[in-house]
C-alpha cells in the first residue's frame, strides 16, 4: 500500500478520536482538541492527493477511499456541530443528501461500467470550504472567549461569524457541485435505460 492511501486510511481512523474529543472533553478543550484532530485529519487530504499526483501513485483504491474519507470526516463534524446547535439542520441535510447522491452514482458507475469517477475541482473546492467552515465553527467560539474572558463562557459557545460565512459558501458549493455532478454523470442513472 502506498503512502497516499495510508494517509487516507489514517484520516478515517482519526474520526473516532475526533468524536471522543468533541463529546467527552469540556468546552473549551473539546473545541481545541477536536479542532486539532480535525485539522490534522483534514491536512492529510491535501497531502495524500499531492503525494499521489507527484509520485504517480494514483490508484483506484485511492480514488474510491479518498472522497469517502472526506465525506465521513465532514459528515461527522456536521452532525456533531449540529448537535451543539452551531449548524442549522437543513444545512446538514443538504450536505449529507448531496454526499449520498454522489456516492451512489460512484457505486453505480463502478458496478455497471467499471468506471471510477474521481472528484472534480468544484467538488474539491466544496470539500475544502466545508472543512474550513467546520474548523472555524469549532475554533472561533474559543477565540472570542479569550477576547472577552469576563463574559459567560457559554455566551461564546455558538458564536462563529466567519465560520458561518464559510458554512453558507459550503452549502452553496454543495448544491452547485451536486447539480454539476448529477448532470455530468446522468448516463449512470438515466431511468430510461
Amino acid at each position: 500500500m502506498n503512502t497516499p492511501n495510508k494517509l487516507t486510511i489514517l484520516r478515517v481512523l482519526m474520526i473516532p478520536l475526533y468524536i471522543a474529543a468533541m463529546l467527552l472533553l469540556p468546552f473549551p478543550w473539546s473545541a481545541l482538541v477536536g479542532a486539532a484532530v480535525y485539522g490534522i485529519a483534514s491536512a492529510t487530504d491535501a497531502i495524500d492527493g499531492h503525494l499521489a499526483r507527484k509520485n504517480n501513485e494514483v490508484t483506484d483504491f485511492g480514488k474510491f477511499l479518498d472522497p469517502l474519507a472526506d465525506k465521513m470526516l465532514v459528515i461527522t463534524a456536521l452532525v456533531l456541530l449540529q448537535h451543539f446547535g452551531m449548524i442549522p439542520p437543513l444545512f446538514t441535510v443538504i450536505i449529507i443528501a448531496r454526499e449520498l447522491m454522489v456516492t451512489s452514482i460512484r457505486l453505480i458507475a463502478a458496478s455497471s461500467a467499471g468506471k471510477v469517477i474521481a472528484a472534480g475541482w468544484m467538488g474539491k473546492a466544496k470539500t475544502v470550504t466545508q472543512m474550513v467552515a467546520t474548523l472555524l465553527l469549532m475554533v472561533e467560539p474559543v477565540i472570542y472567549h479569550w477576547i472577552a474572558p469576563q463574559s459567560n463562557l457559554l455566551a461564546w459557545f455558538n458564536y462563529a461569524p466567519l465560520g458561518t460565512v464559510f458554512l453558507w459558501a459550503a452549502v452553496i458549493l454543495t448544491i452547485v457541485s451536486g447539480i454539476q455532478y448529477l448532470v455530468q454523470n446522468w448516463e449512470f442513472i438515466d431511468y430510461r435505460k
